[in-house]
C-alpha cells in the first residue's frame, strides 16, 4: 500500500513539473526569450518592448565592401531585416526608427517604405538626428509620428543622377575615347565622353518617373495635399523648425520627447533595445 502512495506521489510531482514546463515555455514565447528566441534577434530580450533601429549613412540596396565604407553606409536589405524581426518579436510593441542619411538609392529607400506601410502593424515612431533628406526622408514620411530637432536638416525631396565629366580634361592631354558597343546608348553616363542631347532626354525622363513617385508618395505619407508637396519638391531642405511649420515632421524634439511619446500617447512603458 505504502508503495502505491509512492508511485503516486511520483506521478503527480511528474504531471506538476510537466505542467510547470509548459507553463515557462509559453511565457518565453511571450516574450521572445529563452529557447524561442533567436541568438540573432536582440529585440528578443526580457522587459524590452520597443524596438531602436538606426538608418545610418547612404542608403543602398546591398553592402558592397569592395566600393563602400561601412561606416557611412545602411543597406535596405538590413533595415527591412530588422523591421520584419522587430514586426514578428511577440515582446515589441513599437520602433523607433533613428535616421542620420543625406539619401542615397530611390530603389532601397522605397524598399524600406513599402515594408513599413505594407507589413509592419506596430507603430513606426522616427527621430531624424542631423539629417533626414532624399531617400531618408522618403523613409521618415511611411512612419506613424516624426521628430526631429529644430536645427536637423529635413526634406530635399527630388532626384538627381548628377557626374563629373572627364571628356574636356582627356581633350587637353590628348587622350582619345573609343566607342565600341552594340547600341548607342550603352555607353550612357561614361564619365569619359560628353552627353549628347538624347542621352539627357533619356535620363530626365527615368529622373521624372522616380521624381513623381517619391512626390506622390510623400504626400500619401503625410497627409498633405499634392500640390502642396509639389512646392516643397525642389530639391532644397529646411531646418526641422520650418519642417514642422510646413508639415514635414509632427515634432520639434529629440530622444527624450520621443520616449515621452511613447509613454504618454501610446500608453507603453519604453524600454528600448538597439
Amino acid at each position: 500500500m505504502q508503495k502505491v502512495k509512492i508511485i503516486k506521489y511520483i506521478l503527480i510531482v511528474v504531471v506538476v513539473f510537466g505542467a510547470l514546463i509548459t507553463i515557462s515555455d509559453e511565457i518565453q514565447y511571450r516574450l521572445g526569450v529563452g529557447d524561442f528566441a533567436d541568438s540573432d534577434n536582440s529585440f528578443a530580450m526580457k522587459g524590452c518592448n520597443v524596438a531602436g533601429i538606426s538608418l545610418h549613412g547612404d542608403i543602398y540596396t546591398y553592402y558592397d565592401p569592395e566600393s563602400q565604407n561601412m561606416d557611412n553606409v545602411v543597406t535596405s536589405e538590413d533595415i527591412v531585416y530588422l523591421l520584419e524581426t522587430a514586426e514578428t518579436t511577440p515582446n515589441i510593441e513599437a520602433i523607433i526608427l533613428e535616421i542620420d542619411s543625406y539619401g542615397g538609392s530611390p530603389v532601397a529607400s522605397r524598399e524600406i517604405v513599402d515594408t513599413i506601410k505594407n507589413f509592419v502593424t506596430i507603430p513606426v515612431i522616427v527621430q531624424i538626428r542631423e539629417a533626414g533628406l532624399s531617400g531618408a526622408y522618403w523613409v521618415a514620411s511611411a512612419s506613424d509620428y516624426i521628430f526631429a530637432s529644430e536645427i536637423s536638416d529635413v526634406g530635399s525631396i527630388g532626384v538627381t543622377q548628377s557626374y563629373l565629366d572627364e571628356s574636356g580634361y582627356n581633350i587637353r592631354e590628348g587622350f582619345t575615347y573609343n566607342s565600341l558597343n552594340t547600341g548607342k546608348f550603352k555607353d550612357i553616363l561614361d564619365p569619359q565622353k560628353p552627353l549628347t542631347w538624347e542621352e539627357k532626354q533619356l535620363l530626365q525622363r527615368d529622373l521624372d518617373i522616380v521624381y513623381e513617385a517619391f512626390v506622390k508618395d510623400v504626400a500619401e505619407n503625410r497627409g498633405i495635399e499634392l500640390s502642396e508637396i509639389e512646392k516643397l519638391a525642389d530639391g532644397s531642405s529646411m531646418l526641422g523648425q520650418m519642417a514642422l511649420e510646413k508639415g514635414l515632421i509632427d515634432e520639434v524634439g529629440g530622444y527624450y520627447e520621443v520616449q515621452d511619446y511613447i509613454y504618454n500617447k501610446l500608453g507603453i512603458d519604453p524600454v528600448v533595445c538597439w
